[in-house]
């Protein structure tokens, strides 16, 4: 085998070994609860239609409240901006939904235009900073916890992930692999750089 040849078979390898790693580590993360006590609890966005969540969006904001009810932080901050033509915001119908099911309107609080993962947990980190917050429990799909805590700790916040059990992405063999793959990528790209702004300094701790 040529040199060029042996090379481009080493770069295969290692990106084959680097992608298993990865999947590997996205379906263990997704597969543990580490809720416990914390300031907050964040639920990350999804789509909703004309003030409706979406399946997804229903799933992951049931299990927020449902930490709420349990005690595991006072306060519930919703998540996601809206996508062009929409009338409201990912963060509205999901604190909808939540005071309609028993969590008190002041107990919320919403970032309501991030358009990305990126973008609402910084808008997030801005908000536990301003009140002197240090630690929350995020609330996602299984799939998407690794990179939501990954986010998190790198804006310097004391991050747990509970993901929901519930969401239509973990429904079947199919639906579990098309997530995994897309957070193949999006892992990758944040990895890579792209839209990355890490917080050297951790939020400060409340007096």
């Amino acid at each position: 085998m040529s040199y060029l040849g042996r090379l481009v078979l080493g770069a295969l390898l290692a990106s084959i070994a680097v992608s298993g790693w990865a999947t590997y580590r996205i379906m263990a993360q997704g597969g543990i609860d580490e809720q416990r006590p914390a300031d907050a609890i964040v639920v990350l966005g999804a789509a909703q239609y004309d003030g409706r969540p979406s399946p997804v969006l229903e799933a992951r904001v049931a299990h927020a409240v449902e930490l709420f009810r349990a005690g595991v932080a006072p306060i519930l901050i919703v998540t996601g901006g809206k996508a062009s033509g929409d009338r409201t915001t990912e963060a509205a119908a999901a604190r909808t939904w939540a005071v309609e099911h028993g969590v008190p309107a002041g107990a919320i609080l919403a970032e309501d235009q991030g358009r990305t993962t990126l973008e609402s947990i910084e808008a997030v980190a801005g908000i536990l900073r301003a009140r002197r917050l240090t630690s929350a429990v995020f609330v996602s799909d299984r799939s998407h916890m690794l990179r939501v805590l990954r986010i998190a700790i790198d804006q310097g916040i004391l991050a747990w992930g509970s993901p929901t059990a519930t969401s239509p992405s973990d429904a079947d063999p199919g639906s579990r692999a098309s997530a995994v793959i897309h957070e193949l990528g999006a892992l990758a790209i944040y990895f890579a750089g792209a839209g990355r702004t890490v917080v050297e300094q951790p939020v400060a701790a409340t007096p």
